[in-house]
């Protein structure tokens, strides 16, 4: 099983949903792992062998009840001012990316189909996320995590439009429109997330994307006042969080957002037949 959860902006809930479904897959006794190409964030995890990755992949991994290591999130970009990010590969320091010094796309992607292969192996289910959106036409070329992956190894996509931004029709068929012919057929379905109240007024707009995509609704994740690790600054830091630790707490969140986004209709059988083709 694979399947990649893709935004139409960054902070659109792809590191949560996500984690949702690897808990989901781990629920269900599925042994499941995250994956992340490429990742953009200053809010890092240290794995046990020493290795750096993104906060959101170690979260993933909670929720998969696995440890977090360096294959599930290969590149990590960390900015680091003066026009320079530096380059995390597989865990270690290995470059500062600047105009001056460019990144070997065709090297690091090597090395992430690499990462990806090995989990492949090892687990039942690989559940990528996408970074940021996967149509920032001045960036598609040196784009790792969405539509290179896509294409490098045919990963079913799932569209997540945020819909407290407003305007998550038209940022779903214009994200849609901008991914190019021959990785439309990939993109199965989409997601509205953070949706406040009755979700049934939607349907007539989530007909008309369904009509003109081709991809089926899969569900309104409701909006819940619950705190997830941020990877990111568009991570809202508010929200509730009880447990006896911090990693119990956000499992307990995960588990409530399950059962409360499956009773708004989050058709979870219907992302399991994606994953599985």
């Amino acid at each position: 099983m694979k399947i990649i959860f893709i935004g139409t902006s960054s902070g659109a809930g792809k590191t949560t949903i996500s984690a949702l479904y690897c808990r989901y897959l781990y629920r269900k006794g599925i042994k499941v792992t995250p994956f992340k190409a490429s990742n953009l964030s200053l809010n890092s995890y240290v794995t046990k062998n020493g290795k750096e990755i993104g906060m959101g992949q170690a979260f993933q991994a909670w929720a998969s009840n696995i440890e977090p290591t360096e294959d599930m999130n290969p590149v990590l970009l960390k900015p680091s001012g003066n026009n320079t990010i530096q380059l995390i590969l597989r865990g270690e320091p290995f470059m500062d990316i600047s105009e001056q010094n460019p990144i070997d796309t065709k090297m690091v992607m090597e090395k992430v189909c690499e990462s990806f292969d090995r989990l492949s192996k090892e687990y039942d289910a690989v559940v990528c996320e996408g970074s940021g959106s996967p149509v920032e036409l001045n960036l598609m070329d040196r784009d790792l995590a969405n539509l290179r992956m896509l294409r490098e190894r045919s990963i079913p996509a799932i569209l997540i439009g945020d819909i407290e931004r407003g305007g998550v029709f038209a940022a779903i068929y214009g994200t849609w429109r901008l991914i190019p012919d021959k990785q439309k057929h990939l993109l199965k379905g989409f997601i509205i997330n953070r949706f406040r109240g009755d979700s049934s007024i939607l349907k007539s707009g989530i007909e008309k994307i369904e009509k003109l995509t081709g991809m089926k609704c899969l569900g309104v994740m409701p909006y819940l006042n619950l705190k997830f690790p941020e990877e990111d600054s568009m991570s809202d830091i508010g929200g509730e969080l009880k447990g006896s630790d911090v990693r119990s707490a956000f499992m307990n969140n995960l588990d409530c957002l399950i059962e409360a986004a499956t009773e708004n209709g989050l058709d979870l059988d219907h992302i399991n037949m994606i994953a599985k083709n």
